[in-house]
């Protein structure tokens, strides 16, 4: 059984963030990354899942510029057994390219299961794993809370968090899942891990390597940060309370 797993590059979450003066992008200087962490949660799963089946091989994918490797790498460490980079500038990705070269190389390796995390935590677009399940035309369970694989690994059974509850859906492979929060807790690689990965197979590709339009879709025109938060008051009286949130705050 091959399982594709995705390990993008983000920002740490504890990082505060702070935007160039020209509002052109983020000031990265002095900012630490790591994997995005839904990523580490699908790389758990996806070496879970292969220690339960036959024959089996986790492949570890990451779309960006070349500090990814270390992303890939830390997949490797975890226990992966092959890594990929697509090397590309981040600001020339959006969903629909990061979906596309990924269905690329699913068309390369015909993994019988592709893992993603449901969303990164940069840019929170929730899209990639959607798009790859439409364009290959495979089933795909979204948001996966618990992943039970068939005794005979030709499909999984799959409870998802929605609203309201946990919804209970069946899929074949090849398929697309995407991990939530509460699905498992990441390993940490060990050293004798981080010294295999270095000796594991790594492949670097780029965009012109794939028979992909590259045109983007989605273009960031400039980022701005909220407005501050203004100070509360103390309104004397119930009337001027409901005043205010339907005058001022317009919430009524």
């Amino acid at each position: 059984m091959k399982i594709l797993v995705s390990a993008k590059r983000v920002t740490d979450p504890d990082t505060r963030i702070t935007l160039k003066r020209d509002g052109s992008g983020l000031d990265l200087d002095n900012v630490e990354f790591k994997m995005n962490p839904f990523c580490e949660i699908a790389v758990e799963e996806a070496l879970r899942l292969a220690e339960e089946a036959d024959d089996s091989e986790v492949v570890v994918v990451a779309i960006g510029d070349e500090d990814a490797t270390k992303e890939v790498r830390t997949g490797l460490a975890m226990g992966g057994d092959r890594g990929i980079l697509v090397e590309c500038d981040e600001n020339e990705l959006d969903s629909d390219l990061v979906a596309k070269l990924l269905v690329a190389i699913c068309k390369e390796e015909e993994p019988d299961l592709v893992i993603l995390g449901k969303q990164a935590i940069d840019g929170d677009n929730n899209q990639v794993g959607q798009l790859v399940a439409e364009y290959m035309g495979w089933p795909q369970a979204t948001f996966a809370y618990k992943v039970e694989m068939n005794d005979d690994e030709s499909g999984a059974t799959i409870q998802r968090e929605v609203d309201g509850g946990v919804e209970t859906v069946e899929l074949s492979f090849p398929a697309v899942i995407t991990t939530d929060l509460r699905l498992n807790e990441p390993r940490y690689a060990s050293l004798p891990g981080i010294m295999r990965a270095k000796r594991k197979q790594f492949d670097v590709y780029e965009p012109d390597d794939f028979d992909v339009d590259t045109t983007l879709k989605v273009e960031t025109v400039g980022l701005s940060m909220p407005p501050q938060r203004q100070a509360g008051v103390i309104v004397g009286s119930v009337d001027e309370l409901i005043d205010k949130l339907a005058n001022e705050a317009k919430v009524i």
